[in-house]
């Protein structure tokens, strides 16, 4: 806007026609709650399902692939664990049930994620053509499984680890997002494993002839 004032008279010495016009200036605002520990406990909290996933894309990344059926996945890993809890628990699940059914998504996810391996290294089908695939399966399995309807879980304790708090006010959600990263990092600077993801991507010819299970690293990544 002060721009716009200074060059004004210039303007309308060689444009008398902008004489008339009218400068506006708007009206300065601010953000006061933006910065704030509730605010940013609620933002980290948010993206907090979606930095877990960022640890397993990275690495499909440095290899050079891609999996376009994450999203998908978390749909169908919820809908997975809330029917294994209700088919074990009943009404009534208890905390044992809640983790059967955790494990049961976990589970299922974790074979999907290792079939998509298998495609891409076996079969040589190109990742992003496979994970496109098991996109459009996941999210129509999620449908038929829950009948578009939602599943309810009748124990409170089901959502602790998504909405609770934990360790100095922290969300559960977050807390688990900074130790997954955590363990991410030691796995990718301090053991072979982390070692051979990186060899992958950056010439997984010249590590094969160097002794690195290419094809095993591969599915690997997409499986975590």
């Amino acid at each position: 806007a002060n721009f716009c004032k200074e060059q004004l008279p210039k303007l309308t010495s060689k444009y008398p026609s902008l004489g008339k016009a009218k400068v506006y200036t708007p009206a300065s605002y601010k953000w006061p709650n933006f910065l704030k520990k509730a605010n940013l406990l609620n933002i980290m909290k948010q993206i907090s399902v979606v930095a877990i996933i960022a640890i397993g894309m990275t690495m499909i990344i440095i290899t050079a692939g891609i999996d376009l059926s994450v999203g998908s996945l978390v749909a169908f890993s919820g809908v997975v664990t809330a029917l294994a809890i209700q088919s074990v628990g009943g009404d009534s699940p208890t905390t044992t049930h809640l983790f059967i059914g955790i494990a049961s998504g976990v589970f299922a996810c974790g074979l999907i994620g290792m079939f998509t391996g298998g495609m891409v290294t076996l079969f040589g089908i190109p990742a992003f053509i496979v994970t496109l695939g098991v996109m459009f399966v996941a999210r129509g399995m999620s449908f038929i499984l829950a009948e578009s309807s939602p599943i309810p879980v009748q124990n409170p304790g089901f959502g602790w680890l998504g909405r609770g708090e934990g360790l100095l006010g922290l969300p559960n959600s977050v807390l688990l997002k900074v130790i997954l990263f955590a363990l991410a990092h030691l796995l990718m600077t301090r053991t072979t494993i982390g070692r051979y993801i990186y060899a992958v991507g950056g010439n997984p010819e010249a590590a094969r002839l160097s002794g690195v299970p290419v094809k095993w690293i591969l599915v690997f990544v997409y499986t975590l």
